[in-house]
């Protein structure tokens, strides 16, 4: 029997981190009145008003839809283009090569608001402003370097040997990529892919900025939740609850995945 003391120290710290969680569920089901006139653990009048605004009110569930488009497009954007970059990376040398992957990293270091000006001209020109693709090119900026970082590090695990074999059994390079290469690195795919959707699916200042009406996300939706009386604080608590399904969801999927990752890869 494990000593008490082994599981206390954990058990404790699950609970500090579900309680800011538990805080804000239990916010979504008080009336902002209630809110605002006191703190208590349970509701004392509890309501499902909320959660009845935002599946009623197109405003409220065409942000959660129009968010899902954005990141998946995003996601499946970036993870493609940087598989075949990590593999360039991963098992060729050229001059320059340490020197480019360095300059793509950077563009992840850099913040939303350096590049939020320059995109929102770009995308009013060329018609591109308030649509989904424009969210979706924009976080590439970020996640394509990012997936590369990861797929790179997966990628160099993998003996070179692999590929020669292919290629004296005929493989076509694409074939050989596509049937086996890609599945022996399906743990840095998943890896590389649920840092791409948290990222896009958490980042507000390029999705508020690029977007109006039409392909407004749901965090743009939540900064705009202000009345005559003052911020509906049950609504956004009902809101921001809503925002954790998703990436509760894709965690549930790819968690063995993430656990291969900090075991064998770049996290």
């Amino acid at each position: 029997m494990a000593h008490p003391r082994k599981w206390l120290v954990p058990l404790m710290y699950i609970v500090f981190l579900m309680l800011p969680i538990y805080g804000l569920l239990a916010m979504s089901f008080k009336t902002t009145n209630e809110i605002l006139g006191g703190f208590s653990f349970f509701p004392q009048e509890f309501t499902l008003e909320n959660y009845k605004v935002i599946f009623t009110d197109p405003t409220w569930y065409n942000g959660y839809i129009n968010s899902i488009i954005y990141v998946v497009i995003n996601t499946v954007i970036s993870v493609s283009v940087a598989l075949p970059a990590a593999y360039a990376f991963s098992r060729y040398r050229f001059l320059g090569d340490k020197h480019l992957f360095f300059w793509l990293l950077t563009n992840r270091m850099a913040p939303p608001a350096v590049f939020a000006l320059p995109f929102f001209q770009l995308y009013s020109a060329i018609e591109l402003f308030d649509t989904h693709i424009a969210v979706a090119l924009a976080h590439c900026l970020f996640n394509i370097p990012l997936a590369v970082w990861i797929l790179e590090g997966f990628m160099s695990g993998v003996p070179k040997e692999l590929d020669e074999t292919a290629y004296l059994d005929g493989y076509p390079f694409w074939r050989f990529f596509i049937r086996i290469f890609i599945p022996t690195i399906a743990a840095g795919i998943g890896v590389a892919a649920f840092f791409c959707f948290m990222y896009s699916w958490v980042e507000l200042l390029l999705a508020k900025t690029l977007t109006s009406v039409e392909a407004k996300p749901i965090a743009a939706t939540m900064t705009r939740t202000a009345s005559s009386s003052g911020y509906e604080l049950g609504l956004l608590a009902a809101a921001g609850s809503l925002t954790i399904i998703p990436g509760a969801i894709v965690i549930y999927f790819v968690r063995n995945y993430i656990a291969k990752g900090f075991a064998l890869g770049r996290v």
